[in-house]
């Protein structure tokens, strides 16, 4: 026999009332009981209809997920898996499904905007994205809640990793170490490169460092074809840096099969550093010293967000959530002084 709304009820020694807004995340129920009635949920076999769900609370418990993967193979990409894998996580674990929101519906082309309407998304998530896309700009200006990482668009929600920071003290290790040569191979333009790539001349600056202007290489997150091709430019530059920073962890990899190529050691002859902190590449050696990125918490705070906007969309003020990076010194930086 089904369990039901009033036997969790009863288990719980609370009101239906106070059982119902729990399951359904309302902001004047706490976080306290909200857990423990899920985990009463759990614990008895307690499944809510979802169509009687949607009938009563006016909302369909689907969260759609833009993660374009005609950009640069963001499916592929480890950080954006794991902050995938985090927003997931907490979406279910508070009874929401997740749709993939692309422009392919059958054989038929929608636009991010009639997708998400298709499929009737409570709230939307934008991960990865050209976020300066047309099609972009009129799902922000939608009706449709929505949060989006790594980007902020004036008066929505969105969840920052701390790129700036995270490149400052990066490059403020790299110099510790005795290196004043410092290259950055930067990534596709974006509001993580802006801030990795201000973060990067502020050290520059306040280091008194000599940088050419060939040191800041325009270049592409992923690809390491063209990480490879532009490292060894740089090493064949009439000076050449002692330490070369890479777009991210992956990209690296193209870096050091340059370096090898060239019959040159890493961190011997060239020092390296990623960003993402990637489990796969810690696993390499030599450790990558690199900035780990904290995509599960990132993906948890972006679900916690966007549904604290569906549940009181009026009640929510607009702010930005910024979420911290570690440094990985590893041991692909080799000390000079």
């Amino acid at each position: 026999m089904a369990v039901t709304l009033k036997d969790l009820s009863k288990y719980c020694g609370l009101s239906i009332s106070a059982v119902s807004k729990s399951l359904n995340n309302y902001s004047d129920v706490s976080e306290e009981t909200r857990q423990r009635v899920l985990k009463a949920a759990r614990d008895i076999g307690y499944h809510p209809n979802a169509i009687a769900r949607g009938l009563k609370t006016n909302r369909t418990f689907n969260l759609g997920v833009i993660l374009d993967n005609d950009l640069q193979d963001s499916l592929l990409h480890t950080y954006f898996i794991i902050i995938l894998n985090g927003f997931k996580r907490e979406a279910e674990r508070r009874g929401y499904d997740i749709t993939l929101i692309n422009h392919n519906i059958g054989g038929q082309t929608l636009s991010y905007l009639d997708h998400c309407r298709y499929r009737n998304v409570d709230g939307v998530c934008i991960l990865c994205v050209d976020f300066y896309n047309p099609e972009i700009q009129n799902l922000v200006q939608s009706e449709i809640p929505l949060i989006t990482v790594d980007h902020l668009f004036s008066g929505k929600d969105c969840i920052l990793s701390d790129n700036k920071k995270g490149m400052l003290d990066l490059m403020r290790y790299i110099i510790s170490m005795g290196h004043r040569r410092v290259a950055f191979i930067r990534g596709t333009d974006s509001a993580v490169t802006d801030a990795r790539l201000t973060a990067y001349w502020d050290a520059v600056h306040e280091y008194g460092l000599e940088v050419p202007p060939y040191y800041a290489v325009a270049s592409h997150y992923h690809s390491t074809r063209r990480v490879m091709e532009d490292t060894k430019k740089l090493l064949s530059s009439p000076v050449p840096p002692t330490c070369i920073l890479m777009p991210d962890d992956y990209s690296a990899l193209g870096g050091m099969d340059a370096i090898r190529q060239m019959g040159l050691r890493v961190p011997e002859d060239i020092s390296i550093a990623g960003y993402d902190g990637i489990s796969l590449i810690q696993k390499i050696h030599p450790l990558l010293t690199t900035v780990r990125q904290d995509g599960e918490e990132i993906g948890r705070q972006a679900a916690i967000r966007l549904l604290s906007r569906v549940s009181d969309p009026p009640e929510t003020q607009s702010r930005p959530i910024i979420v911290p990076g570690e440094l990985l010194s590893g041991e692909t930086v080799r000390r000079l002084n």
